[in-house]
């Protein structure tokens, strides 16, 4: 009997010792996780009372159970390399199915999809064209690094104060190569639909009736559409129109691009006592621009940045947790299957809920990179392993002097 307790005690040391190689291989692996070996004492025969007399007949091992407890994140020069901060697995995708790694070490295949070492592709949630994701849906991620085309110019925005102190020009009727014939002028750049840029200039003329101004616009040196009127209240909000909408129609340029159809939006525009301030000018037009790099931001949002200054979401990366992460299946190239034990996948974005934050240009290193527990864990079970070897001796030695006795 005592063999049999010996060898169940070397067999778990044996284990023990194999899973501590494993943690202590792979020190080096990017978002591994270590595990450890845990044990309970063996019985032959189980009833009442029986513990008071009953010897236990050894050891086995019940469970190697995994470490999710999170490694060191490191910085890296890739853009490519992504971290998780907290809880939450990315999801992998290929012709097996789905698989969950916090290894984030990507790189691009020659498609542009966003694949690891396997060649499996990152799962990403696709903008849904309303500025948002569609989280009901998994798709590859892939960049492109194609030319972004030219848009023409819409919409202008202009945030600015006209003074109610102002007076009408004296100098009629309204030019704009006689500055006498109006008070006020903002000048900005629009874009065609070819991309090529254009010198636009908004008009303000005070006009004879109370808080109401005559708005005219030109672009290189044309005048678009007919000249539109803004008036204001006794508190300088603007009242007409309503919406601050001015359209301005349509606009040929005569160089072989769209016409424009420009609209000014001076909702934000205010009549006070002060001075004329021109605090801002955007529209939404741009030129061609070639693909510079990727941006990723905390909540995962991938998008790709362009010479420009425009960037375009690609995709919001998916993240995984579980019910019971350590049921997780344990599969090659640092990656976990779902299983009963685990429950399904419940996916989220970055920062969403219990998810954690993806951090660009990092790598989450291996749970068990401090190797000095993982020393520890080795030498007790290197001992367990030397102290059973010596109960098979010992059992050994009794067992041939009762022999000896009896010869």
């Amino acid at each position: 009997m005592p063999f049999n307790i010996a060898l169940s005690g070397l067999s778990a040391a044996s284990s023990d010792l194999e899973v501590t190689a494993n943690n202590i291989a792979n020190t080096a692996t990017t978002g591994f996780k270590g595990s450890r070996a845990e044990f309970a004492e063996l019985y032959s025969a189980a009833g009442q009372d029986l513990s008071k007399s009953q010897i236990g007949s050894g050891v086995e091992v019940t469970n190697i159970a995994q470490q999710f407890n999170a490694g060191n994140i490191e910085t890296t020069n890739n853009s490519l390399d992504f971290a998780i901060s907290g809880s939450g697995f990315f999801v992998m995708h290929d012709g097996k199915g789905y698989s969950y790694t916090r290894a984030g070490a990507f790189q691009q295949d020659r498609n542009g999809y966003v694949v690891n070492s396997a060649g499996q592709n990152l799962q990403v949630f696709p903008p849904n064209g309303t500025g948002g994701f569609d989280t009901s849906t998994l798709n590859d991620l892939q960049v492109s690094t194609t030319q972004l085309s030219a848009q023409a110019t819409n919409g202008i925005t202009l945030n600015l104060n006209l003074p109610s102190t102002a007076t009408a020009p004296t100098t009629t009727p309204f030019s704009p190569t006689d500055s006498s014939s109006y008070n006020q002028s903002a000048p900005f750049t629009v874009y065609d639909s070819l991309g090529n840029t254009h010198s636009a200039t908004a008009y303000f003329v005070k006009n004879a009736a109370t808080n109401t101004w005559d708005v005219n616009l030109y672009v290189d040196g044309q005048q678009a559409g007919t000249q539109q009127q803004v008036a204001f209240d006794t508190s300088g909000k603007i009242t007409t129109p309503a919406n601050g909408q001015l359209n301005f129609g349509s606009l040929a340029l005569g160089n072989g691009s769209n016409p424009l159809t420009l609209s000014l939006d001076m909702s934000n525009t205010t009549q006070t006592g002060g001075t004329y301030a021109l605090t801002s000018v955007n529209q939404d037009g741009y030129a061609p621009g070639s693909y510079s790099g990727l941006n990723v931001s905390a909540d995962g949002i991938v998008s790709a940045t362009y010479s420009n200054g425009q960037s375009r979401a690609l995709g919001q990366v998916a993240l995984a947790s579980f019910a019971n992460p350590q049921g997780l299946n344990q599969i090659d190239n640092t990656s976990w299957a779902a299983t009963l034990t685990s429950g399904d996948a419940v996916l989220g974005s970055a920062g969403s809920g219990k998810m954690g934050t993806v951090q660009s240009g990092a790598l989450e290193s291996s749970n068990t990179s401090d190797l000095t527990g993982q020393l520890v864990n080795m030498i007790r079970a290197q001992r367990n392993y030397q102290a059973n070897a010596k109960v098979i001796s010992t059992d050994d030695q009794l067992t041939k002097t009762i022999i000896n006795m009896t010869t």
